[in-house]
């Protein structure tokens, strides 16, 4: 297994498998705040589910937080490895003319979304976090000896989206996310083998991905904003 790693293709194959499964939880992510715009009751209970079914915390939950940490781990080492690879071909090949910009520095985009997951961390899991286990409060409720109350989650989600600031740090970090999956969708796809004779129909539903679902959630947070 460690040898897998470090070859070029392992690692390769290992980034574009914590790709899929991150792009996964992000359509799964997506179609729950969406229900926030229709339907605040369902988005209410479908975030109540999700967050005490003990699958979920204690086995998904883990395994995401490691599938994030591991990806951007990963993409660090690949992005090392390919700025020396490149410097030594520089003067046999030039870089540019084979790939765009963005491709080749996916670090800067990666390093944008990582600095958006820790303010997410810091608007919604970490005060999560604090209110189950810390606590004690699994009810969900805004008010936890009345239960009528009704659940807390879709009220903290529009508080959150009260503040200009944090809603364009939103939009930028969506931007980011989308050129970032603009070449990320793709090469996922190439790094395990998928893509001979179906690149281009697996390019089209890359772009309609990265851009849908990035401008879906830059969509939520501009419509709570402007609407509460």
């Amino acid at each position: 297994m460690s040898g897998f790693f470090k070859s070029s293709i392992g690692r390769k194959v290992a980034m574009a498998l914590s790709a899929f499964f991150l792009m996964f939880f992000l359509l799964q992510h997506f179609a729950i705040n969406i229900l926030s715009v229709f339907s605040p009751e369902t988005f209410n209970e479908a975030s109540h589910f999700m967050g005490t079914f003990w699958v979920i915390q204690y086995v998904m939950q883990p395994v995401l937080i490691f599938g994030v940490v591991f990806h951007f781990i990963m993409g660090f080492i690949l992005e090392i490895k390919n700025k020396k690879a490149r410097g030594a071909a520089y003067a046999k090949n030039n870089g540019a003319a084979n790939s765009s910009w963005f491709s080749r520095n996916m670090i800067y985009s990666g390093l944008a979304i990582l600095a958006f997951m820790a303010l997410h961390f810091i608007d919604f899991w970490i005060p999560e976090i604090n209110i189950k286990y810390v606590g004690g409060d699994m009810t969900g409720l805004i008010n936890p000896d009345d239960a009528t109350s009704g659940f807390r989650y879709y009220e903290e989600l529009v508080h959150k989206f009260h503040d200009p600031l944090r809603v364009i740090a939103y939009v930028i970090a969506f931007v980011f996310l989308a050129l970032h999956l603009m070449h990320g969708f793709t090469s996922a796809f190439q790094s395990v083998g998928a893509t001979s004779g179906r690149k281009k129909v697996l390019q089209n539903i890359g772009k309609a991905y990265s851009i849908i679902i990035p401008l879906g959630f830059i969509f939520i947070a501009i419509y709570h904003h402007l609407t509460h």
